[in-house]
């Protein structure tokens, strides 16, 4: 082999230890975060609690926690937001249970295949299991996240994910039943949000609620044409 050769596969020995001019692979394999994302995109397709509802959770637990001046793991805030109604969709769903108990196991074993670092898997399944408005978090993680689910259940995004569930035939719920969904969700969501900055949100919302099913009971002689 003549030197320049040499000397060009050296170069090459080179670029390939510090990662220039390698083969793409693991280094170039999507990390645990976007294959959860990803995940949760393909698989939660609904409008109150598919994967939309996943992104604002997580955007607005963040947002509470920094006005709270709170730091979080945003590792485990990002894995419980987005697989946190997991149980709510087939074929994890176990209607005999609650699904934020169900989902806090199923979530599991996407996390494990998609490479996150397992020691902190109990956080988020605690997270997981208390982010429904009518139970108690301890842990910051817990907290945000049970906070952001319940405020999006009120003012207009509520509004949008209730009615978003209405069967266009005919079936369960119809205008009625949701139009009673909302009015429970506004009786019973505001005075379980605990952190300090979803107190300060909470009451705007639940007046923009409350503003809007006044309006909805009078235009459809209480909800009777609806």
């Amino acid at each position: 082999m003549r030197a320049t050769s040499w000397r060009a596969l050296g170069a090459l020995s080179i670029l390939a230890c510090i990662g220039l001019g390698a083969p793409s692979g693991a280094a170039d394999a999507p990390d645990w975060r976007a294959k959860v994302r990803d995940f949760a995109k393909t698989h939660f397709k609904q409008p109150a609690w598919g994967f939309s509802h996943n992104v604002r959770d997580y955007d607005l637990a963040k947002a509470l926690a920094g006005a709270d001046h709170v730091t979080l793991d945003d590792e485990v805030l990002y894995a419980a937001a987005y697989l946190h109604d997991i149980a709510a969709f087939a074929p994890w769903e176990d209607e005999k249970k609650d699904h934020s108990d169900v989902g806090a196991e199923a979530a599991a074993g996407v996390l494990k295949d998609a490479g996150f670092p397992m020691q902190k898997l109990p956080a988020v399944q605690a997270a997981i299991k208390t982010h429904m408005y009518y139970r108690d978090p301890k842990a910051p993680e817990a907290v945000y996240l049970h906070d952001a689910d319940a405020l999006d259940w009120l003012g207009a995004i509520g509004v949008a994910r209730i009615f978003g569930l209405v069967d266009p035939k005919g079936g369960e719920p119809d205008g009625p039943k949701a139009a009673a969904m909302l009015e429970e969700n506004l009786a019973k969501v505001p005075g379980r949000v605990v952190s300090p900055a979803g107190k300060a949100r909470v009451n705007a919302l639940a007046v923009e609620l409350k503003t809007f099913l006044e309006n909805l009971k009078r235009e459809t002689d209480s909800y009777k044409t609806l």
